[in-house]
């Protein structure tokens, strides 16, 4: 689904992401985790085009991404979520979630009008399973700055899929919320990826984490350090002194300020 191949994000002289390779299989929950500044955002903004890379190739699908706008990668189907929350404040629920779902083919088959007003079943029948899927039937009319902040985040993760993507980026999904709302989080991405999205997941919350990915890379300034399954992760020696400060591999840190 997924190729990075000798990925290179220089900053001057700041080695934001160096020589990175990382390969995401289709139908799989892959991890990205690792001390804050080394280079998991920067990774995703990578792959979605905000940045360009200063050496290396992004490869999606077999098809190479470099040089591709972020538009140009969402119509191939990759889309994401922001570690802050990036909605149209302005807009209901349900004009956020309808603004996304309008898809290029949508746009090529409706007129301006049922667009504009999301007139048609399909649209509308849509839409709701999303906000069934982010838990907000009873907030659909509510402006988006109107709700609570794991509410928002909620329908971050509708919008994300409302695009109808093949890889969804998710970065940072539970910051800043409580244990029952990480719980949800998480039956919602596994929920997700049974429907059959790829999900790449850039997490500080190890509970999360180790609760849903079935591979995981780990970067440090910028470098991967290890990768594996959640079980290999924790046990690797590197991967303890750099940002899990645990030798117990049956620990489940909960660090999100790491």
């Amino acid at each position: 689904m997924l190729e990075l191949r000798g990925l290179s994000k220089h900053f001057g002289g700041v080695k934001a992401v160096d020589e990175l390779d990382i390969t995401v299989n289709e139908g799989e929950i892959f991890g990205l985790i690792g001390p804050n500044g080394s280079g998991k955002s920067t990774t995703i903004n990578l792959i979605c085009g905000v940045y360009e890379e200063t050496a290396g190739t992004v490869r999606f699908r077999e098809e190479l991404m470099n040089g591709k706008p972020p538009h140009l990668r969402l119509r191939a189907g990759i889309a994401r979520t922001f570690q802050n929350i990036r909605l149209f404040p302005n807009l209901t629920v349900w004009q956020n979630l309808w603004v996304a779902r309008n898809s290029p083919e949508d746009l090529a088959t409706q007129g301006f009008l049922s667009r504009w007003f999301g007139d048609t079943r399909r649209t509308r029948r849509e839409i709701a399973t999303l906000l069934e899927f982010a838990d907000l039937e009873h907030k659909s009319d509510e402006l988006a700055s109107n709700l609570a902040f794991g509410e928002q985040r909620r329908l971050e993760f509708a919008r994300a899929a409302a695009a109808r993507p093949k890889l969804l980026l998710l970065d940072e999904p539970a910051a800043g919320m409580n244990h029952q709302e990480i719980h949800d989080l998480g039956r919602r991405i596994r929920r997700m990826r049974d429907s059959g999205v790829t999900i790449l997941l850039v997490e500080h919350v190890m509970e999360l984490v180790m609760g849903v990915a079935e591979q995981i890379a780990v970067l440090n300034f910028g470098q991967k350090i290890a990768s594996g399954t959640p079980g290999d992760v924790q046990r690797n020696k590197a991967v303890q002194e750099a940002y899990l400060g645990t030798s117990d591999p049956d620990s489940r840190s909960d660090d999100t300020g790491a």
